[in-house]
């Protein structure tokens, strides 16, 4: 009786309202019961976005959610793209996680093919069109931003060739794929030796074409480990059969309606297929002349995902995250980043102050078979970011040498020199070394020495690991 009770006093709560004016209670009818919904408008249905509606729609019935976006779809995870073309996977199909029918089965209105045009943020106001031209609009209370990022496309002589291509959405993995299943394309150049661009290179190659990896840097993944690292990756790379190319940079394209060259500072080689996947640059174009900006040009948001303008939040790859190994505001696009970012968005406009814990931008590539986790910052990260740090170094065998199935464990850990709190992990191995990187992330997130991790109580068992494992070892041999 006492829960029917409280239930009954909530329903009378949300159903009336004080009238200052007039000192007294008006009861809503059904009719005027949408006066105390909140609504809030989400514009980008991909991982950020989803996070958010998923988030308030779940624990949040007084909210009505719109959800608005320009594509086809939603959902699709571009982390599986190349394991699709590559055919590592059988198809595409399960790479997307949900569906337009599952919000709208939990109450929300979404809009796909939908573009927004306009964003009136005094009035508060959406204006939108639709993919037949029709144009609407939309009111809010709260405005979700999560209009993600683009591809850096650089403006090449040649760049309107056909078979010039980028990895960003569903469709153009779709269009990747359909090029390199036609046998009249047998030479693939893919500019940018990021996670993006190595995954589709090995792909490209478990197709049988014949590869050209090109980058500026010096090393491929030279954001996320240092070179002694990365080196280990390039040659495996090149005992694969793919050529590396760093340290060159693309000027033109050549062809006669199609791409056939490729034309780098150093030469030209053969393409009928090209790659773009040079990075990519946060889509702030519905709100960057009202939003308050980082230095590229992402939304910056507070810990609690609200931008410069107290009605308006931006989550995922659109927005600035706190670093909790650089101590500051940073841009780290991953999708892991995404979803908490719409997590902690939702419950902050539903009403449940959350602040995000910082992220360390932890990541992994795993190409024929050899496997690369790093997380925080390598030493050349750190010392870009004007951080002294020292680092410690460790190989050993990921098992006792007695076990039969077994391999080499290369590890990092980058720690600040003055503090000699953890700032960075990074390990490389055949073996599945993944799991130990999630420990580096959460001893960057609480700030722990570099000494805590000597005597770190790690459990040993042949199967897994040894009694002095690398972790132990490279700790107690930190300076």
């Amino acid at each position: 009786m006492m829960e029917k009770n409280i239930k009954l006093q909530i329903a009378i709560i949300r159903t009336t309202f004080y009238n200052e004016k007039e000192n007294d209670y008006h009861f809503f009818t059904k009719k005027n019961w949408e006066v105390l919904y909140m609504k809030t408008v989400i514009i980008g249905a991909n991982h950020a976005g989803i996070a958010a509606a998923n988030t308030l729609l779940d624990n949040y019935p007084e909210q009505k959610v719109v959800m608005i976006d320009r594509n086809t779809n939603l959902s699709y995870l571009g982390c599986g793209t190349a394991l699709w073309v590559g055919r590592q996977i059988d198809s595409y199909e399960k790479l997307f996680y949900t569906n337009k029918e599952a919000f709208e089965a939990k109450g929300a209105d979404i809009r796909m093919e939908t573009s927004v045009r306009k964003i009136d943020f005094d009035k508060k106001i959406v204006y939108c069109e639709s993919a037949d031209g029709t144009t609407s609009e939309e009111t809010y209370d709260k405005l979700v931003l999560a209009t993600g990022s683009l591809p850096i496309a650089p403006a090449l002589p040649g760049n309107d060739l056909e078979g010039i291509s980028f990895l960003k959405l569903f469709q153009d993995g779709q269009e990747v794929d359909r090029q390199i299943s036609d046998d009249s394309v047998k030479n693939v150049a893919v500019i940018g030796a990021g996670y993006i661009g190595v995954e589709i290179a090995e792909a490209a190659k478990r197709r049988g074409k014949e590869v050209r990896l090109f980058d500026v840097a010096p090393t491929s993944l030279a954001s996320y480990y240092d070179s002694e690292f990365a080196k280990e990756m390039d040659r495996n790379l090149q005992e694969h059969g793919i050529e590396t190319h760093y340290e060159e940079r693309a000027v033109a394209y050549k062809g006669t309606g199609r791409v056939e060259a490729i034309v780098t500072d150093k030469g030209e080689y053969p393409a009928e297929l090209v790659i773009n996947a040079i990075g990519f640059r946060p889509n702030n174009e519905l709100g960057k002349d009202h939003l308050e900006c980082f230095a590229n040009g992402a939304y910056r948001v507070d810990r609690h995902q609200q931008t410069s303008d107290p009605d308006v939040y931006a989550v995922g790859d659109c927005a600035t995250i706190y670093s909790n190994a650089l101590q500051a505001e940073t841009y780290i696009a991953l999708a892991t980043n995404a979803v908490r970012s719409g997590i902690v968005a939702g419950h902050n406009i539903g009403g449940t102050p959350l602040e995000s814990i910082g992220v360390q931008g932890s990541n992994g590539i795993s190409i024929f078979g050899y496997n690369m986790v790093s997380t925080g910052l390598s030493v050349s990260a750190a010392e870009k970011n004007g951080m002294k740090v020292s680092y410690t170094d460790y190989e050993d065998l990921q098992k006792p040498g007695f076990m039969k199935e077994n391999a080499k464990v290369k590890i990092r850990i980058v720690y600040e020199t003055e503090s000699r709190r953890v700032v960075g992990a990074q390990m490389a191995s055949t073996e599945d070394i993944s799991m130990g990187i999630h420990m580096f992330s959460l001893a960057i997130e609480e700030g722990v020495t570099i000494d805590k991790l000597k005597l770190l109580d790690i459990f040993f068992l042949p199967h897994f690991n040894q009694p002095y494992n690398y972790i132990t070892m490279a700790a107690l041999n930190a300076k």
